[in-house]
């Protein structure tokens, strides 16, 4: 069984893009940024759109995400899989139209299409809804890490994954760090002059410093120049924007057909809707076969169920919905990258609406009937009104609105 973050073949850890279902963290210990300004440091890495001045911590955290240093050979870093310059996604080209993400040694595959970092800060910790039953939050698309620093820590993360970074041990990778002398004053700064002070034997798995990685990193991903809400969107909403009568169509849509599953205001607000819900929905999503096939493994793919802590076959094929932010410009979808267009995405969606539609049994992209999901058995209909051509077309002009501002280059 895979599990992972950008999901590698033969990794015990899995990540999941779905438009109504996905991103991938552990620890019960809220991560919080470093208060301590850096007057040194004001230039966001990669044009980011933010213009707040970083913390130390967070600099830190950029400094990490985009070193290659940390992967065995050197070519490797979180921002591979997670390109700033694209939405936060993996858009390097590959046999499998990106689908599914590589690993370091250019030849091993994932199962899972690699999810964006972009907005996971407003992921609630992973917990259940007792009043519900459902559960809710966590990072990646099972929500097996609690929260963001857990993201990069669980298990070692993508560093130490031997499909990923490929790192063989926490010591290995202080290593890296100690080759620095930038980090070595950083980290001294941050979290004291021991923090390079290795406790126990093989391994490291008491070396502080390895630990300190995944909250500098979190911290990084929590800053505004990752969530700007700077979209068409929400200069809509502030009059900076005037929608289109498509856009406008396309909202109203949305609004009343998608936002059971899409709507964040109770967790972040109204004026920080991320789309999603932070829920788990099995929407009977075709199995990615070109991929399993091409890679020999056709293991079925647990979802919710496979999170350490949920033992239920209730959850089985559930993934976590992910946010609509900059969803047109972060395909393929789906947690195995089985649909390269949104539009694709919603006629699925609409052939799954309260049982089987009849008149969506063929996949528009392919012809074909839509493939069968792993698991048939606990796919949740919804009961969405129909959709015709012009209705998806409409949707996909409103979700193209949600665009942060430095990735509108990037819309068709």
């Amino acid at each position: 069984m895979l599990l992972k973050r950008g999901a590698l073949i033969g990794v015990v850890s899995t990540c999941v893009v779905l438009l109504s279902g996905c991103i991938g963290g552990e620890s019960n210990t809220p991560m919080s940024a470093s208060a301590t300004q850096n007057n040194n440091i004001d230039n966001p890495a990669d044009g980011l759109s933010g213009v707040n001045e970083r913390t130390a911590r967070e600099d830190l955290g950029d400094m990490l995400f985009h070193d290659v240093n940390l992967s065995l050979n050197r070519t490797m870093s979180c921002a591979t899989c997670h390109n700033p310059q694209h939405g936060f996604i993996d858009n390097r080209e590959n046999l499998f139209n990106q689908s599914v993400s590589m690993g370091a040694d250019g030849i091993k595959f994932g199962t899972r299409n690699t999810p964006t970092i972009a907005y996971a800060q407003f992921s609630p910790a992973f917990f259940k809804d007792e009043a519900t039953g459902e559960y809710v939050g966590g990072q990646f698309h099972d929500g097996r890490a609690q929260h963001l620093t857990a993201q990069v820590n669980l298990n070692g993360g993508p560093i130490l994954n031997p499909v990923e970074m490929m790192m063989p041990d926490r010591n290995a990778v202080v290593d890296r760090l100690l080759e620095n002398p930038d980090y070595i004053e950083r980290f001294k700064a941050e979290f004291g002059d021991n923090i390079f002070e290795r406790q126990g034997g093989g391994g490291g798995g008491g070396n502080p410093a390895f630990s300190r990685i995944g909250q500098a990193i979190a911290a990084f991903e929590m800053t505004d120049e990752i969530s700007p809400f700077d979209s068409k969107y929400d200069r809509s909403l502030t009059g900076d924007y005037m929608l289109t009568a498509q856009e406008q169509r396309g909202y109203q849509l949305v609004h009343a057909n998608c936002m059971s599953c899409h709507d964040s205001s109770a967790i972040t607000g109204a004026d920080k809707q991320t789309f999603s819900n932070y829920r788990y929905y099995n929407l009977g999503v075709p199995v990615n076969q070109a991929v399993r096939d091409a890679l020999g493994n056709q293991d079925k793919d647990p979802g919710l169920a496979g999170h350490p802590n949920v033992s239920d076959e209730a959850q089985l094929g559930k993934f976590k919905t992910p946010t609509l932010r900059n969803i047109a410009i972060t395909g393929p979808y789906m947690h195995n990258g089985v649909f390269q267009n949104l539009e694709t995405v919603i006629a699925f969606k609409d052939y799954r609406r309260v049982a089987n539609n009849n008149e969506r049994v063929l996949n528009p992209k392919t012809q074909a009937n839509w493939a069968e999901p792993d698991y048939p058995q606990t796919i949740q209909y919804t009961d969405a009104e129909a959709m015709n051509d012009q209705a998806i077309a409409d949707i996909v002009a409103f979700l193209k609105l949600l665009t942060d501002k430095r990735y509108e280059s990037l819309l068709d």
